[in-house]
């Protein structure tokens, strides 16, 4: 029997209109669906339900990985595709597999030769990217920062060293509640000419992005808190 497909599905940064974000075409290839991988069910159906489904949204088939899945018991949610169903893999906000636990099940379907499919749709980070203004031509992805505060200072220290050396922008993100937070310790620990862009609730109609100095940025505080925010860095 041939195998199936593993689809490789974004959604949404946040409540907005759909058609804004996510393309009539992979609408449609998300309505042919039965199975799913998802994190959380619950966010998966609400997102579905936006969409045309060929069938009734209690009929589809979910499956879930998150962090807390063990690694041995990845290759099972591949089931419905050694059946010869196509499967998909949601995200629960941008793209799968990018800052996402759903990386490790699409190694998983390349070792095992299945057909692995991105779908278009939102990614935080390279929208960020976009709209930064900062060095688009290499960058680094670190997720997120040390909670710690020791930690942390000491990450942000090396991140801004490596983004000088090789004139890399720096990208990360945090848990909105601590957003505050971490500003604090950017402004307070970093040089007074790097650049800093703030790009929060992206794709939705309050979206913030900008870009200033840390000098700048120290009397010029955001009001981001509890927003989902990516954080840009670039020193020259």
């Amino acid at each position: 029997m041939q195998y199936g497909r593993l689809f490789l599905i974004p959604s949404p940064l946040g409540e907005g209109e759909l058609d804004w974000v996510i393309p009539s075409h992979v609408r449609q290839c998300i309505a042919n669906l039965a199975f799913f991988v998802v994190e959380h069910p619950k966010t998966a159906r609400r997102f579905l339900t936006q969409i045309s489904l060929q069938r009734p949204i209690q009929d589809i088939v979910f499956q879930t990985l998150d962090k807390h899945t063990p690694a041995n018991e990845l290759e099972t949610l591949l089931e419905p595709i050694y059946a010869g169903d196509d499967l998909g893999l949601l995200s629960e906000a941008g793209c799968p597999a990018i800052a996402d636990p759903g990386a490790n099940l699409v190694r998983i379907a390349h070792e095992k030769q299945i057909q692995v499919v991105p779908l278009v749709g939102p990614s935080s980070i390279l929208l960020a990217l976009m709209a930064s203004g900062l060095n688009g031509q290499y960058f680094s992805f670190h997720g997120y920062l040390p909670i710690d505060k020791v930690s942390c200072i000491e990450k942000i220290a090396k991140i801004e060293s490596a983004s000088l050396k090789y004139n890399q922008t720096q990208i990360f993100i945090e848990t909105p509640y601590r957003n505050k937070k971490l500003f604090e310790l950017l402004i307070t620990h970093c040089q007074g000419k790097t650049r800093l862009c703030i790009a929060s609730n992206l794709t939705l109609p309050n979206e913030v992005i900008k870009t200033r100095t840390i000098k700048d940025w120290q009397v010029n505080l955001p009001d981001f808190e509890k927003k989902p925010t990516v954080f840009l860095l670039h020193c020259y």
